[in-house]
């Protein structure tokens, strides 16, 4: 028998305490120059996981809330007439599983850091920022369908928070060349802002969750 939407919906959200880790840049640094250096790796290994697991759960749960707005719909006999709207959700939600499928294993990233060194960290680097962009414009656009889903079938109003709009990609080559110039210096800045625009999007998507969850179960 397979799960309600509403219990892998609480499931999904539940899970952000192991998927959606909270970076303090200050903290992480301090213990990286204590370690001599070695707790940086972990740091990489962090950034690398936690976008992979946040993409899966964000996906688990919006795939319940799709079905748990798909059953309601079914229910009033409006499928057909509402089935636009679930296809343009159901193409967003393609795109995160499309995210979920590609090459992200933390531990295999952190040994070609190991390896690489300065050319695997501009790499990782522009896979986050990138990884981010696609993730977040998808969950964006499927959160928004299915606020107003929930509206028309009655579920409840689902008000997401503000949104700072398209996340514009990183100055690559820039903050490349600030980085080789600054002899790597740089690059702690622009590790400041992966943590900080990931926790600032995973802070937001726990916002509308729970407005989600309080309309469903």
């Amino acid at each position: 028998m397979s799960t309600p939407a509403a219990a892998r919906l609480i499931a999904a959200r539940d899970a952000r305490q192991q998927s959606d880790y909270i970076f303090d840049f200050w903290t992480a640094l301090g213990w990286t120059i204590l370690s001599c250096g070695i707790y940086g790796f972990y740091v990489w290994y962090r950034l690398v996981e936690r976008m992979r697991e946040h993409n899966r759960r964000r996906l688990a749960f919006l795939e319940a809330a799709n079905e748990a707005a798909w059953n309601r719909a079914n229910e009033q006999g409006r499928a057909e007439e509402l089935r636009p709207r679930f296809e343009r959700v159901g193409a967003d939600l393609q795109v995160m599983r499309s995210l979920s499928g590609e090459f992200r294993d933390p531990a295999i990233w952190t040994v070609l850091l190991l390896i690489g060194s300065t050319i695997v960290m501009f790499i990782i680097y522009w896979l986050l920022d990138a990884d981010l962009i696609k993730h977040g414009a998808a969950e964006a656009d499927a959160e928004q369908q299915l606020s107003e889903l929930f509206s028309i079938l009655g579920m409840g109003t689902v008000v997401a928070p503000p949104s700072p709009g398209p996340k514009p990609p990183h100055q690559y080559a820039m903050r490349i060349v600030a980085t080789l110039l600054t002899c790597g210096f740089y690059s702690y800045w622009w590790l400041a802002d992966l943590m900080r625009e990931g926790n600032d999007h995973f802070r937001r998507d726990w916002a509308w969750e729970d407005a989600v969850v309080v309309a469903v179960a």
